[in-house]
């Protein structure tokens, strides 16, 4: 018996990290693809594989994960949503299912990807209704500094200095098309798009960024970093659960192919591992 056509799916994912350890499949843990697997295999009847955008790591978000899977084609993308939240955990919503070409590839068809950042400065970001979706420093910074060290970060670099660990087959320079701080009722949001990011990437300029905004280190630091001066090494990383994969960004979506799309991986915020 032939096997059903199948229709392949684009999902656009948020979730809170808080629960998952990170993206990727991990035995005995949970995990977001493990979650959305679980629930795809069970409306269509036969195990389905989902690929994502890249992996974020424990306890990192999502406003705008992006994956595929490929479905029976009795399924509308309407349906496929309904269905998905439905099944699917609290923690787990599908903001959008729209059809795809068969040759789709989440991951390797990005051109860029956007990362934010909630450090909360305000005394109320310690309260439980914020706490878990940002970095409550509840400790004032210096708005322009933060400003000065990010706009140091734009442009192409070599971005080792800021990584965990890195890729040596595709090198560490990355492209930074915007990295901004803006005001929030918490208190600054940091926003940075980039071509690929290495891993916990983001979580490091932050953490960085931060002390030098809190007077803990110069402002030249950030140069000296991206240009790999012996003996300088970065702040520890700002913590997972502020940060939030927040838009991935296709040809298809009208975005600048500039970007090799082959060079983007969303290894890190600890995607991916995250940045």
């Amino acid at each position: 018996m032939d096997a059903p056509e199948e229709h392949r799916f684009r999902l656009t994912v948020q979730y809170d990290g808080s629960a998952f350890y990170g993206w990727q499949l991990q035995p005995d843990h949970r995990t977001v693809q493990g979650d959305l697997e679980a629930a795809l295999s069970r409306l269509a009847d036969r195990p389905r594989r989902v690929l994502g955008s890249g992996r974020t790591d424990t306890g990192v978000h999502a406003t705008g994960q992006v994956c595929s899977v490929d479905m029976p084609a009795s399924w509308t993308p309407a349906q496929l949503r309904k269905s998905l939240n439905a099944v699917l955990a609290g923690d787990v919503w599908i903001e959008s299912v729209r059809a795809a070409d068969a040759s789709f590839h989440p991951r390797y068809d990005a051109v860029r990807r956007t990362y934010r950042y909630e450090l909360g400065t305000a005394a109320w970001a310690a309260s439980p209704f914020h706490l878990r979706w940002c970095w409550p420093l509840t400790d004032p910074v210096d708005p322009e500094l933060l400003d000065r060290a990010a706009e140091r970060i734009q442009g192409e670099h070599s971005f080792m200095a800021f990584a965990k660990a890195g890729q040596p087959e595709r090198g560490d320079r990355c492209r930074v098309f915007e990295a901004v701080w803006s005001a929030t009722s918490l208190g600054r949001r940091f926003t940075i798009t980039a071509d690929r990011y290495l891993h916990h990437m983001v979580r490091y300029l932050t953490g960085t960024m931060v002390d030098i905004a809190r007077g803990r280190r110069p402002l030249d630091d950030v140069a000296r970093l991206l240009a790999n001066e012996p003996g300088v090494t970065t702040s520890p990383p700002a913590p997972a659960k502020g940060l939030f994969l927040h838009r991935v960004a296709y040809p298809e979506d009208g975005a600048d192919v500039e970007a090799d799309a082959a060079s983007t991986d969303l290894h890190g915020p600890d995607d991916q591992q995250t940045p």
